[in-house]
């Protein structure tokens, strides 16, 4: 990384009204055990230059993975040139208001800094992994992989921005695979992933998690079939955050209301006027949008064009207030927006994202939650999702089910699906967990924009209950 990228900045030959300079270094490792032995041991380092310019009201960009000065001179000059012959059919006009002087640094806390990884040790943890996986000869097949990230960046801008990130985040998965005859069930430990270093890798959590995922595969393979009909549904955290993601994140993205992603990624069926109005969920919905939340997946100090990042409500007793959208959505729209603007990588501009979005924990304890249960299932880890293109319609498959009966978690259900339509569903929202509850989420690939950017997303989520929900089993 550039000691001085404030100085080097100073020195481009440039004409722009305003200029600003992101380098970003990513160093990602991936390992994975399959049945006691290794089956990859990948590093990949990513570094460089994006140049962006603001000439005539119209933001262009240019990347550069050559750091030399000359390098960087030559990428300021193409996005200055873009930039002017692109200004006449610019879809806004943008000012310098637009990159406000931001000035901080941020690291995430780290007990051992990935940096002192040893690859051998961090393959001997999944090879056991997988290893006590394996309690019976029904488990047919054991998986541990681990993503490590070290990342990062720098901001300087010709307003005076100067913000440097460093972010070290772990993710992790296992997948033990049991068949008995035509039947074959996979359960798995979701990929959770967190910001943060070696000590994320933990040896006697890892084991645990391997043995206790293995014995839900084997029980699956007994397990009744999850039932058709309209019940009471409680989501645990890891598959409730994947729809928070896809039916909170995704439709709030101020750029897809915009119609930029309708393309690719799809629209959404929330329209401007409704900020400040909706009821998008019962009064027990209150979602945050939180990138300062220590540990969690996508926390951050600033975005990626040097705005700070606050806590905001995006929903509050259920009304939706405010968008996922960055500066520049935010004068596009007229509309309230958070920090929320970033890039994949040098080579990306930033755009709208999801990063950290939660749901604040409420008051109700998990037993609590299933006392009251008649008639209910219990659903944890998502196996698949689909949702149309305006976020609205959406069918989720999860890895494991427990029936409910009489306030009582009775027996083991295999391929438990549900569906919905977004506010629907939200309005049923009838109980939501207590701080016990509450896990900390997050997902390391969350796709959009063209050219496609994937970005790190957090979400932290209690365990929530949904009342009347359409249930059927089978494969989803």
């Amino acid at each position: 990384m550039s000691k001085n990228l404030g100085q080097r900045l100073k020195t481009l030959r440039h004409q722009a009204d305003w200029i600003g300079v992101r380098e970003v270094k990513e160093t990602l490792k991936y390992y994975s055990a399959r049945n006691g032995k290794v089956e990859k041991n990948t590093t990949t380092i990513d570094h460089g230059l994006m140049v962006e310019v603001l000439v005539d009201g119209h933001f262009a960009y240019c990347g550069t993975s050559d750091t030399s000065d000359q390098a960087l001179q030559a990428a300021c000059d193409q996005a200055v040139y873009l930039a002017s012959h692109m200004s006449p059919w610019k879809v806004f006009p943008f000012t310098p208001e637009q990159r406000p002087l931001a000035v901080g640094k941020y690291q995430a806390p780290t007990t051992t800094p990935l940096s002192q990884s040893i690859t051998s040790d961090v393959i001997g943890l999944l090879i056991e992994a997988t290893q006590k996986m394996k309690i019976s000869d029904k488990i047919v097949n054991c998986m541990a992989q681990a993503f490590l990230s070290e990342k990062e960046s720098t901001f300087v801008s010709s307003t005076g921005s100067h913000t440097h990130q460093i972010i070290d985040s772990v993710a992790s998965n296992l997948t033990a695979t049991a068949q008995e005859g035509s039947e074959i069930q996979t359960r798995s430990t979701g990929m959770p992933c967190y910001q943060g270093g070696l000590e994320l890798l933990n040896k006697a959590l890892l084991e645990q998690e391997a043995e206790r995922i293995a014995q839900d595969a084997l029980d699956l393979l007994s397990a009744d079939q999850c039932p058709t009909g309209v019940y009471d549904v409680v989501l645990a955290p890891d598959q409730l955050y994947l729809q928070v993601h896809e039916s909170i994140g995704h439709p709030l993205e101020l750029d897809r209301i915009l119609g930029d992603e309708r393309n690719y990624a799809g629209w959404s069926f929330v329209q401007p006027s409704d900020f400040g109005n909706l009821q998008y969920g019962s009064l027990l919905l209150n979602v945050v949008f939180d990138p300062t939340l220590v540990g969690e997946y996508a926390s951050y100090a600033f975005d990626d064009t040097g705005h700070p990042a606050t806590s905001q409500y995006l929903i509050k007793d259920g009304v939706l207030l405010r968008g996922l959208g960055g500066i520049d959505s935010q004068k596009r729209s007229n509309l309230p927006g958070v920090a929320c603007t970033r890039a994949s990588s040098w080579n990306r501009p930033p755009i709208d994202r999801i990063a950290n979005v939660n749901i604040e924990p409420g008051d109700t304890s998990f037993n609590e939650m299933i006392s009251g249960i008649e008639r209910g299932i219990y659903m944890t880890t998502n196996r698949s999702w689909s949702i149309d293109d305006y976020r609205n319609k959406f069918q989720f498959g999860c890895e494991y089910a427990r029936l409910i009966e009489n306030g009582k978690l009775t027996k083991i259900l295999k391929n438990p699906n549900y569906r919905g339509i977004t506010p629907t569903f939200w309005k049923n929202l009838q109980k939501v967990g207590d701080a016990s509850t509450f896990k900390v989420w997050g997902h390391p690939a969350c796709g959009k924009g063209e050219p496609n950017q994937l970005v790190k997303v957090g979400h932290a989520v209690p365990t929530c209950l949904f009342q009347d929900i359409d249930v059927f089993g089978g494969s989803s």
